[in-house]
């Protein structure tokens, strides 16, 4: 039953929006696209996770969406929720870290998908600097 004063009495809510960023290792080297929409600069791969979609599910999708890679040995990484992390809305990332064999081949939302080392990378976008900063901690031990 639809009862108008009781649905107007009922709370709005608002949540974080559910994200997953993947690092991507190709031998020695990450990952990075160019993004193709705003904010525009490099990010890691990764998007939206999608109604009925499992955050793991999700991540195998961004990946070869953006890139163009099938990735292996997904693990998680850590989750990142800042609510200022992206300028566009309260987002809360969960981060993979997989591995794949090829060059990758821009798609979808990436303008251009390139090879960096972790000791030569670009400026970029969200709080991307700051999850590579914290991999690169984790891979020193």
């Amino acid at each position: 039953m639809n009862c108008p004063h009781c649905a107007a009495s009922l709370p709005s809510f608002r949540n974080p929006v559910p994200t997953v960023d993947i690092i991507i290792e190709v031998g020695a080297r990450i990952v990075l696209i160019q993004r193709k929409n705003p904010p525009f600069g490099w990010a890691l791969p990764g998007g939206f996770v999608d109604y009925g979609e499992s955050y793991e599910a999700a991540a195998v999708r961004e990946a070869l969406e953006e890139t163009g890679l099938a990735v292996r040995n997904l693990i998680q990484f850590h989750t990142y929720s800042d609510p200022g992390r992206d300028s566009r809305q309260h987002t809360a990332s969960t981060v993979f870290i997989a591995q794949a064999d090829d060059h990758p081949c821009a798609g979808d939302d990436a303008a251009e998908a390139r090879l960096f080392s972790t000791a030569n990378l670009p400026e970029l976008v969200f709080d991307h600097a700051t999850i590579l900063a914290d991999y690169c901690a984790s891979k020193k031990g």
